[in-house]
């Protein structure tokens, strides 16, 4: 009754002056009931309208082609008998012979040359993200006490790095040195060294012992971390601890900000491209300790507030036997850099970043190269044709419209989303820009809310959060994005080979039940 209801309009008309009767000389009017066409733009879900424009465009070439093709073949071999047909193709083939086989050794070679000349894949094997341990967990209420009793900040500093954790989006469980809420120096190279140690072969440990490998097997190694940078250098530590072979390929990447953990896989490709049959591990990390600020500028307490303890490990290999035990396949990398920008090149100063707007307003300029460089990569043709029509718009006809960018619709080129995970008012601005779901930026927040920013390590404590969730399936892309200082935004793109279960070794299994958290 109410669907019948809502298909009537009504409309007053106005009869003019009544010439006759007792409402002689009086206005009348009359009540006409009319019914209606359905509202079919109400009707319809227009969600699903767009998921079928995506889906006809992206399949418009077989859609068209295949039904031709099966009407030719039909007409075609319908024309003739079986008999005739298997005595056209035995005479065909013996009279023709040599033909035949020079057809087939052309595509046999064809095919070996296109097999041999294609670019190694390079398979993400595993990966571990260290977690320190309990006596090193600290609250924002404790935090702030405890700096208080160190004795480095007054008043005016501890106030002001009280109102900066409220809003921060950190929680009550994230790891920080001790040495940093002590009255000593913390930012000597002992204790940067002493929290490398222990970060790093914790995630090491972690890692062979979940690949089942002999460190001696890696024939690469790759270390990023940005403001400690001693020598002899991290990798080299490395090596010396674990004891690995003499022709090891070893770098060490510096100063390169919270994007470098993108640079350094960047970095292991181009390797393992070079060097057939090998193992290449990727180590993230930043020290806290070292980078510790312990006076009264306020834009430079900010990183005491966001950075914290954590470092990441992944083993890379292009052997292709190894695709059966590998979780991930990589698909792309893309390196924006925006250092010709002065602004841009001036927003880190040595102790860290100088405030979270300059780093919101960096995002934005380096982004835009990431939509221009990444879109034909990953999204479907029919999203690729909505992104030139408005760039067409744009550049043609103007208008107001024209100062707004059209942003391509990320989430039908990925299913899962590694956000770096630097403060909440950037993964904020970062949501609304790229109009994301609270679903798309939950393992971000997550992360964030967990472990607090553990710099170029925090896109593999986001995916590790994923595979906790048991949410990565086979065929899945994930999209890991982080942006640094300089000002850089890089983007590495994997594949899932198989759907992950919950891990056995995963930095959330203590407190995933507990997450995802409201109102962050």
């Amino acid at each position: 009754m109410a669907g019948e209801q809502a298909l009537l309009s009504t409309e007053i008309v106005n009869r003019g002056i009544e010439s006759s009767g007792p409402d002689a000389g009086s206005l009348t009017f009359s009540i006409r009931v009319r019914r209606r066409l359905p509202d079919f733009v109400q009707s319809v879900n227009l969600k699903y309208v767009k998921l079928g424009y995506h889906y006809l465009i992206n399949h418009a070439i077989y859609l068209a082609t295949i039904p031709v093709l099966v009407l030719v073949f039909s007409a075609e071999v319908g024309s003739i008998s079986r008999e005739e047909l298997w005595r056209k193709l035995w005479d065909d083939a013996r009279y023709d012979l040599a033909t035949l086989l020079a057809f087939f050794g052309a595509l046999v070679f064809t095919i070996s040359v296109y097999f041999m000349s294609r670019p190694r894949p390079i398979y993400l094997i595993d990966f571990a993200c260290y977690q320190p341990g309990h006596d090193l967990k600290i609250s924002k209420e404790e935090f702030i006490e405890q700096a208080r009793k160190s004795g480095k900040f007054d008043e005016a500093s501890l106030e002001f790095q009280k109102r900066i954790l409220q809003s921060s989006g950190i929680g009550d469980e994230t790891y920080i040195p001790k040495v940093v809420m002590s009255s000593e120096h913390s930012a000597t190279m002992k204790e940067g060294r002493a929290e490398a140690s222990e970060v790093i072969f914790g995630a090491l440990d972690e890692l062979f012992e979940k690949c089942r490998i002999r460190p001696k097997d890696v024939g690469i190694i790759v270390v990023n971390c940005s403001l400690f940078n001693p020598t002899p250098s991290l990798s080299a530590m490395i090596v010396n601890h674990y004891k690995m072979r003499g022709n090891i390929l070893s770098f060490n990447l510096g100063g390169m900000g919270c994007s470098a953990g993108v640079i350094a896989i960047d970095l292991a490709r181009d390797m393992l491209q070079a060097n057939p049959n090998n193992f290449a591990v990727v180590v993230s990390t930043e020290m806290v300790a070292f980078n510790w600020y312990p006076g009264r500028n306020r834009s430079m307490l900010i990183p005491n507030c966001f950075f914290r303890m954590g470092c990441s490990a992944v083993l890379l290999s292009n052997r292709r036997r190894d695709f059966r035990r590998a979780k991930y396949r990589l698909e792309h990398i893309v390196r924006t850099h925006k250092g010709a920008d002065d602004r841009a090149f001036k927003w880190a100063e040595v102790q860290g970043v100088s405030s979270e707007q300059g780093l919101v307003r960096g995002r934005r300029g380096c982004s835009k190269n990431q939509h221009h460089y990444l879109s034909p990569l990953v999204l479907p043709f029919s999203e690729q044709l909505y992104f030139f029509s408005a760039l067409m718009r744009k550049q043609i006809f103007g208008g107001p419209e024209a100062s707004k960018p059209y942003i391509p619709d990320y989430k039908l080129a990925f299913e899962h989303f590694c956000i770096h995970a630097a403060s909440k008012t950037v993964l904020d601005e970062l949501g609304r820009n790229l109009e994301l779901t609270e679903k798309s930026l939950e393992a971000s927040r997550m992360t964030l809310h967990r472990f607090g920013n553990t710099s170029s390590s925090s896109i593999w404590y986001e995916l590790a959060y994923l595979e906790a969730k048991e949410r990565v399936k086979r065929g899945d892309r994930v999209w890991q994005v982080a942006f640094g200082s300089g000002f850089k935004c890089n983007s590495v793109v994997w594949r899932s080979l198989r759907r992950v279960r919950k891990p056995t070794r995963n930095p959330w299994l203590d407190s995933i039940d507990r997450y995802p958290v409201a109102n962050l």
